[in-house]
């Protein structure tokens, strides 16, 4: 059965795209710590990071640090935090978070409910 991730990348879900090419995507998490939550996956299911080959794995973090720079200074943040847990989903995926300190990256927090005008003002800034 296909993921969540995979229905992502199949269009069969919409969601609020930052980047993509052919093999990987970065949208919007929905329900975010912070104001842009980005999430990065290869279009290929894998299960766990780890299980990823060597060329996947290395073009996921190249992808994400591309994304990773397109955030950079469009939120009032230190870093772009990086985040791999992997529980939740069973597709790898990177979460990238606008932070200020640890606590930004806190999963046990409360998520973000934003409107989908703000998530769509937040991927449209992302983007330019």
């Amino acid at each position: 059965m296909a993921t969540i991730f995979t229905k992502i990348i199949l269009g069969e879900i919409p969601c609020y795209k930052i980047a993509e090419d052919d093999n990987y995507l970065a949208f919007l998490d929905i329900q975010p710590l912070v104001r842009g939550h980005v999430l990065v996956v290869p279009k290929v299911e894998v299960n766990y990071i780890f299980n990823c080959d060597d060329e996947l794995l290395a073009g996921l973090i190249l992808f994400a640090k591309k994304v990773a720079k397109m955030m950079e200074g469009k939120f009032e943040c230190k870093r772009i935090g990086v985040s791999v847990i992997g529980l939740e989903v069973p597709h790898t995926h990177i979460h990238l978070i606008p932070i200020n300190g640890v606590a930004d990256m806190d999963f046990s927090k409360p998520k973000l409910k934003l409107q989908q005008h703000e998530l769509e003002r937040i991927a449209d800034s992302i983007r330019k």
